[in-house]
């Protein structure tokens, strides 16, 4: 037993020392980190009939658009709604050890007052609302436009249809939590 607790101790020390490697990157497991800007266009799900109704939804850490896209395209589907599931920029993830992957924000901890990526939060928050801007410009009012996301896209929707200037049909955060609450009027 003894050998396989060396290998499981010499995994994670492997682990530990990959990430303080890539954290010492210039550039990386900072707020000030670069964001990749260039992202792949969302998945869309086209309604069937008349278009009145638009539903964005926004992954978890790590996974792409086409992960809830089919959850849309397949069981939950309604004739009159556009289902927009768009891909997060790829950033480093400080509590992922510094890897790149889709993240709408860093994350430094999951404790409920650990710090924030404010700038991160607030960029992936402006890519939301430009998203409902261009629905609204298709002509889809924004109280027929809904918002949401599973864990760290869930954090994102609360947050950014929260912020929103317009009134929207609603806010969906599936398994998520509220980012920013101490930024938000009427939240303690």
């Amino acid at each position: 037993m003894q050998g396989g607790t060396r290998r499981t101790s010499s995994f994670f020390t492997n682990r530990i020392l990959l990430g303080l490697f890539n954290c010492c990157l210039p550039g990386s497991c900072s707020s000030k980190a670069k964001l990749r800007t260039e992202m792949a266009e969302p998945v869309i799900i086209p309604p069937r009939g008349k278009h009145t109704a638009t539903i964005i939804f926004l992954h978890g850490l790590g996974d792409t658009g086409h992960g809830w896209s089919s959850v849309f395209a397949d069981e939950i589907r309604h004739d009159h709604i556009k289902y927009i599931c768009p891909h997060a920029p790829t950033r480093a993830v400080t509590l992922n050890f510094g890897m790149q992957m889709p993240a709408w924000y860093d994350l430094y901890g999951l404790t409920p007052n650990t710090e924030e990526d404010e700038e991160g939060i607030n960029e992936s928050a402006m890519i939301l609302h430009s998203l409902i801007d261009a629905e609204i410009s298709a002509g889809i009012p924004s109280e027929r436009i809904m918002v949401g996301g599973f864990s760290m896209g869930g954090a994102l929707a609360l947050y950014a249809g929260l912020i929103y200037d317009k009134p929207l049909a609603g806010i969906i955060g599936l398994s998520s939590f509220l980012v920013q609450r101490t930024k938000l009027p009427g939240v303690s």
